[in-house]
């Protein structure tokens, strides 16, 4: 792929990625998980956050040149 990503696409994965974290540290947190899924699952944790993170930095770039776009703590604070 060799297109570059747009604002919208980095914000959708964001808000995603986001939702995705809440949920694996609920499931993290739950009496579901087997002590052999664990180690599994913290992993996936990993992945997403650092994923997370990467999007982040992308969307700052997107911010420093288009002021329009809203603040990254508005943006993850506002409801849905």
């Amino acid at each position: 792929m060799s297109e570059a990503l747009s604002s919208n696409a980095v914000l959708y994965a964001i808000l995603s990625l986001n939702s995705e974290i809440a949920l694996q540290k609920e499931y993290l947190d739950s009496p579901d998980i087997t002590p052999e899924e664990r180690e599994n699952e913290e992993g996936i944790l990993d992945d997403l956050e650092q994923a997370f993170m990467e999007f982040i930095d992308c969307y700052k770039s997107y911010r420093s040149d288009d002021r329009t776009l809203p603040d990254i703590n508005e943006l993850l604070n506002s409801p849905l």
